[in-house]
């Protein structure tokens, strides 16, 4: 149980208890399948947590320089890049600190990959393919709507893969099942294995929540070896981000105000939804509020006299910085605590400081009941983030 006395506020704090719970059913999945999981950046790369994390796993993937390069230094290992568009100026530092490289397009990899042929550095090379399938229903998460600009059609690819092609990547899931892999995988098995004997590995992408309460992790082992049995001299990889912090901690927050409005009432925080949530506003979905029932969002102009119902409204500029309804049972106080679960995952790599609003400090709570505070911002981080 967290103490709430000992946190500053507004902050992220992740608990490591949880942490540890997470990687170890990762672990289990991987050793049992025989598959390599990785971590993405893109959802989590917290790196002063790292030392951690490689008790569990030995690698990450990262989709830019920046990523790549938080890899080697603080994760300690080379990375496996995808990014949908390598430059110039940034893909020597992806062939320094990447050991595989995945090229979106067929155009990427011939202007590419000589530099990876003439370099000092081993890289396993790859090509995203799109199996033009995917469950995943908001179309702001899609990567395979049609349009899409990910990944390349079975139609385009050649019966001989370009030289140096040792790998598919393909992405196609957010938050799904094993059952929803299990439908992807015939897709993808149906449009690309002719070329899987030209291959060395297979990336499975991510989104595989694997550590959801509800997740089937049998049968997500048993898609995952029959996988194996059928192609066993295919590495298969899986490189989820929300799993691996999924549910490890809140953002703390507190009461600054509470406002009325046309007996709409408003709880304003020390956070803000854009600033420090901002899937709440793209999704969008609610959050869940410790000690609050969550209402559709129009309970909230309905609330009886006596009602303890709230918005939750966040302390930018932007009208539509706020989400509601929240039902408490108890009158919000100024300087109350607002705890928003599970807001690890794509929150602190989304962050940003628009109006120059105090960035949540960042902070590990360890097994022992020990809060490490890793980070706290100041006006300069502000300042130098404007130049």
């Amino acid at each position: 149980m967290i103490d709430l006395t000992q946190i500053p506020s507004p902050c992220y704090v992740m608990e490591e208890e949880l942490l540890r719970k997470n990687l170890s059913l990762i672990k289990h999945v991987a050793d049992t399948a025989e598959v390599e999981i990785i971590l993405a950046f893109k959802a989590f790369a917290m790196w002063k947590s790292f030392p951690i994390f490689r008790e569990y796993i030995h690698s990450t993937t990262a989709s830019s320089e920046y990523e790549a390069r938080l890899a080697f230094e603080e994760f300690g290992n080379k990375a496996h890049a995808y990014s949908p568009a390598y430059t110039a100026h940034n893909f020597p530092a992806f062939l320094k600190y990447c050991s595989h490289i995945t090229f979106n397009s067929l155009s990427q990899y011939k202007r590419f990959y000589p530099m990876v042929k003439t370099g000092t550095n081993p890289v396993s090379c790859g090509i995203r393919v799109n199996p033009e399938y995917s469950e995943v229903e908001v179309e702001l998460y899609n990567p395979c709507a049609p349009g899409t600009r990910f990944g390349v059609t079975s139609d385009l690819l050649p019966d001989t893969l370009p030289d140096g092609i040792e790998g598919f990547h393909c992405h196609c899931h957010c938050e799904s099942s094993s059952y929803e892999l299990e439908r992807t995988l015939k897709h993808i098995e149906d449009k690309f294995s002719r070329w899987f004997p030209q291959l060395k590995w297979l990336n499975l992408g991510g989104g595989h929540l694997m550590t959801r309460k509800d997740y089937d992790v049998d049968h997500l082992i048993s898609l995952l070896k029959g996988l194996r049995e059928r192609y066993p001299h295919l590495q298969v990889i899986l490189e989820p981000g929300s799993a691996f912090a999924w549910q490890t901690g809140p953002l703390v927050a507190s009461v600054v105000d509470v406002v009325e409005n046309r007996g709409i009432r408003t709880a304003i925080l020390d956070v803000s939804f854009t600033c420090h949530m901002p899937d709440c506003l793209e999704m969008p979905y609610q959050p869940y509020v410790r000690g609050a029932e969550s209402l559709p969002a129009d309970a909230v102009k309905d609330a009886r006299a006596g009602e303890h119902i709230y918005r939750l409204g966040g302390n930018s500029c932007l009208s539509g910085d706020y989400m509601g309804s929240w039902k408490f049972d108890h009158e919000l106080q100024v300087g109350e605590r607002i705890l928003f679960e599970d807001m690890i995952h794509y929150t602190m790599v989304k962050t940003n400081m628009f109006n120059g609003i105090h960035h949540p400090s960042v902070a590990l709570l360890h097994t022992d009941g020990h809060l490490e505070v890793y980070r706290t911002f100041c006006y300069e981080d502000y300042r130098d983030r404007m130049c």
